[in-house]
């Protein structure tokens, strides 16, 4: 025998017997005289019959096929991942790591979505919109709030209606200024 067989071809090329057998068939494979496979030559043809995106790498096979790098970024993010459920993220992550993260945020993202369904959790944007418009409405109502109550106080005291106003307008509306000016915390 000059070559090898379709089982020591399929251990050197690190794939199923049934793989050869295919690419046999297909001609991919280039054969001695006696039938038997030559392995030099058939790794060149199959490898460029075959799109090493689709080629599956068996454990312990040394392919020739290019990782593309991961992004800072996304590897930021698995190990923001892995520090909020309380696991080790340092050094060069692992591929046993990437999982535990992307199926600890899966599960994560189930149980917002399960909250979301049994309306546990609300619209930022709509609770945005309601906090807003309370807030308007609690301003404008101790704008108003002078103007109803000052001839009330003025009769009480025996001072003029329209100066009693004028000062509750003044106080009320310095109060609103300092409740509108921001406060900063910042907490470590």
């Amino acid at each position: 025998m000059q070559g090898m067989s379709e089982r020591q071809y399929a251990a050197h090329a690190g794939i199923s017997r049934g793989a050869v057998q295919k690419a046999r068939t297909a001609g991919r494979l280039v054969l001695f005289a006696d039938g038997s496979i030559d392995a030099a030559a058939s790794d060149a043809r199959r490898a460029a019959a075959t799109d090493p995106a689709n080629q599956r790498v068996r454990s312990g096979h040394t392919g020739t096929q290019k990782l593309r790098p991961v992004p800072d970024a996304a590897l930021d993010s698995v190990r923001d991942t892995l520090k909020e459920q309380g696991l080790s993220a340092t050094g060069g992550l692992s591929f046993a790591q990437a999982r535990t993260a992307h199926e600890a945020t899966k599960a994560h993202l189930a149980k917002l979505r399960l909250q979301r369904m049994k309306g546990e959790v609300v619209d930022r944007t709509n609770a945005i919109a309601l906090v807003f418009q309370l807030a308007r409405e609690e301003r404008d109502s101790w704008l108003n709030w002078p103007a109803r109550v000052a001839a009330l106080m003025a009769a009480e005291l025996g001072v003029d209606a329209h100066s009693m106003q004028k000062v509750l307008e003044t106080h009320v509306r310095a109060h609103l200024a300092s409740l509108a000016e921001p406060r900063l915390e910042f907490r470590s």
